[in-house]
């Protein structure tokens, strides 16, 4: 029998002191510190060695702002805040680097300056309309087999399997709501929000949208959509990243009123290389109907 060798893998870490989750992203030579209790220090310790088992370059630690000192002495940078995250209180994305070329962003310069253009757009407010034969819904489970579809016809390479039926199917099951947009009963665009039903926030990901479709501004219609169904389920923290070089996903966050926070270097493979990425939060409390 042979076992197949997953790109990454969530796993729970005990110490005698430490509870901790871990996110092992091989895909993306990374190592992620999703939540952890007991003794910051030691797991902190403990994660460092299992990363450097794997050669990974780099790890992230969504850490508490009581344990920021804990972070600095092993070596963690502040990356950014996701604002709210723990129930109302901040997380602060530290990250730590094992080489020199993880470490380095190519294009920073470039991504302060579409930032900045970003920044300068104003913020609209009124509702987006659907252009004719296009209709709005969430996706059910019969929908993966389409939806992988389409992520794997946009992206040649993502930081996670979107291309695989049973992937999608496998986050659905887990919490994972897809608002969807059809054209003459095809999927051809595509936004998900992925529930962290513990600390009641949500990430908004997965956008994607087929090329010729692209013009009419969907993006807005169905993260605004995914906001509602936050709403109603009590999620009010709602965050993304956005790849930093893309002028169009920050124009969309910050338009439907989502705040920067921060830039993380060389965070994950899209398209043909490691990207930086752009952190927007948004609280959900704030929002005053946008489909009503």
């Amino acid at each position: 029998m042979t076992v197949q060798k997953l790109p990454f893998f969530t796993r729970i870490e005990t110490g005698e002191c430490f509870t901790m989750e871990l996110y092992l992203d091989h895909a993306n030579h990374r190592l992620r510190i999703d939540d952890y209790r007991g003794n910051i220090k030691k797991a902190i310790t403990r994660a460092l060695v299992i990363a450097q088992e794997h050669g990974f370059t780099k790890v992230i630690l969504k850490a508490r702002q009581e344990d920021l000192s804990a972070t600095w002495v092993h070596g963690f940078m502040l990356e950014g805040i996701l604002s709210k995250y723990f129930n109302g209180n901040d997380a602060y994305c530290m990250a730590l680097y094992f080489t020199n070329e993880r470490r380095t962003s190519d294009y920073w310069m470039k991504e302060d300056k579409i930032l900045q253009d970003v920044i300068d757009i104003p913020r609209i407010i009124e509702k987006q309309q659907l252009p004719e034969n296009y209709t709005l819904r969430f996706a059910e489970i019969e929908d993966a087999l389409e939806l992988a579809n389409l992520y794997g016809e946009i992206f040649e390479t993502y930081p996670t399997p979107m291309n695989d039926e049973g992937y999608i199917k496998k986050v659905m099951e887990e919490g994972t709501i897809f608002s969807v947009i059809q054209y003459e009963g095809s999927i051809v665009s595509a936004a998900s929000a992925e529930v962290n039903e513990m600390y009641h926030n949500a990430e908004l990901t997965d956008c994607a949208t087929i090329p010729h479709h692209r013009k009419h501004g969907f993006m807005k219609v169905l993260i605004s959509a995914l906001e509602q169904e936050l709403i109603k389920k009590n999620i009010y923290c709602s965050y993304s990243l956005a790849r930093s070089l893309s002028m169009g996903m920050n124009a969309v966050f910050h338009q439907l009123g989502y705040e920067y926070g921060g830039r993380f270097t060389k965070n994950c493979n899209i398209w043909d290389k490691y990207e930086d990425m752009n952190i927007w939060g948004k609280d959900l409390s704030s929002v005053n109907g946008f489909f009503k």
